[in-house]
Parts: structure tokens; sequence; C-alpha cells
């Protein structure tokens, strides 16, 4: 599939690996409800296609990953029974949350609000050396609404996610390693590289070991120790008994 000026989500597959590209740079790729509901199709199609291994999600442009949603757009609120149906139909938050595949984020620029939750939607973080994340709801009399206050905690900690959420902090990419919000800093030059370097390494292992592995972590750190040994015991036999 190609860019065109109709879609804000480009969705292209090369050599087992799926690249979610969001494609809205006149506009520091703002999330809106066209991206939404694209980026729900496109979810679904890495979900259920057995030749992508792994998948990329970036942006378009020199300036923005994504800086944010389009309050215009998300503020404008729908009736009650039209906003359930929606949430019922494209519930892309947690689409992305119950994909098994590896997700790769490459971050560049503003990484704002619903980018930011995009990105800890996400397995693995590579950022760019002038990446700034930022939630910054609060100063707008909105708190996230995508899952924000729940996976940022889970990546960085209490304090540093509510010195974020209530302040409204922004911080770069130097201080998003030393948080561990990011696994990598490169140039941004070398970010979707160094992102294709990575997928193609864990392509190369088997995809449902990779999956499996995925799968403990990010369902063990909702249990305590011995139900996530119980669960990783289960993994492994399951594992076992498909070799």
């Amino acid at each position: 599939m190609k860019v065109t000026d109709s879609k804000v989500i480009d969705y292209q597959k090369r050599d087992n690996i799926g690249y979610i590209i969001l494609n809205r740079p006149r506009v520091l790729n703002v999330y809106n409800i066209q991206m939404r509901d694209e980026l729900y199709q496109v979810l679904g199609a890495i979900r259920d296609d057995p030749e992508v291994r792994v998948a990329i999600v970036r942006g378009v442009g020199e300036r923005a990953f994504c800086a944010g949603a389009d309050l215009t757009e998300f503020l404008t609120a729908p009736s009650p029974v039209v906003a359930r149906q929606v949430r019922w139909e494209r519930d892309v938050w947690g689409l992305f949350l119950s994909i098994a595949k590896p997700l790769i984020a490459a971050l560049h620029g503003y990484v704002l609000g619903s980018g930011l939750e995009i990105a800890l939607c996400c397995d693995i973080r590579i950022a760019s050396e002038d990446v700034q994340f930022g939630l910054p709801e609060s100063g707008l009399g909105i708190i996230p609404a995508a899952g924000g206050s729940q996976t940022l905690p889970r990546a960085i900690g209490r304090a540093k996610a509510l010195d974020m959420l209530m302040m409204g902090r922004w911080i770069g990419a130097e201080e998003a390693l030393r948080l561990k919000l990011v696994n990598w800093v490169v140039s941004q030059t070398d970010l979707l590289p160094e992102s294709e370097k990575i997928a193609g390494k864990i392509k190369a292992h088997a995809p449902l070991a990779v999956g499996y592995a995925k799968q403990a972590v990010t369902r063990g750190l909702d249990f305590g120790l011995a139900q996530g040994l119980e669960l990783e015991s289960k993994l492994a036999n399951l594992l076992s008994l498909s070799s």
C-alpha cells in the first residue's frame, strides 16, 4: 500500500516486517478519528497475517512522531450510545496491547499525548536525539484517555509518571533513556536503520517463542511472582508441545 493523500496511515510489509506509518506530517501527525479507524484496520492485519513477525511504528516528516490528538474532533462528544458503540467496535488501544507480535516504536521530534500513548503500547522504543516526550492533558483540563495513566507508570515508575502527568513536564532523549522510557537513543538519520536492525534480529528467532516471551513478561507484570511463574511454566509447556 502506498502513501496517498486520502490515507493517514500507510501500511507496508517487507521481509516479514510490518510498517505502520503515521502520515499527517503537515499537522505533526496529530491523531484524529480517521487515523484511529485506519490504525484499527492495520493492527488487525498485522495480528492476523502469519507473514508478519514484527512491526515498526513511525511517523512521516522531520518534526514529529505524533504531537497528540486532534482535540477539535475528540472533544466534540457524541451521544453516550454512539460513544460506547465506537469504543466497542474500534478499541484501538486494547487491540494494540493484545497483539502477540513484537512492536517497535521509532520515535523522533514531538511525542506528545496520544503519540506517547502509542509508543507506550509498543514493546521496544528507539528514540532520536531530538525527541520530546510529554503528556500535556492536565494543562488542557483533561487526563489521558488512551491508557497513558496506566502504561507510563509501568514503564518509568509512579513518581516520575505523576511528575509528567500532573505538571505536564516534557522530557528529552537523555532523561527518557535514564528513566528507561526508551531502550536506545540514536541520531535521526540512524533511527529507521537501527529499528530495522533490531526487527531483523527479532524475526530471526522462532515466532512462537518470541510471542510467548512477550506474553510472559507483559501479562506477568500484572501478577504476583507466584502467578507469574505459573504463567511462564504454562507457556513453556505449550511451546514444548508445539515443537
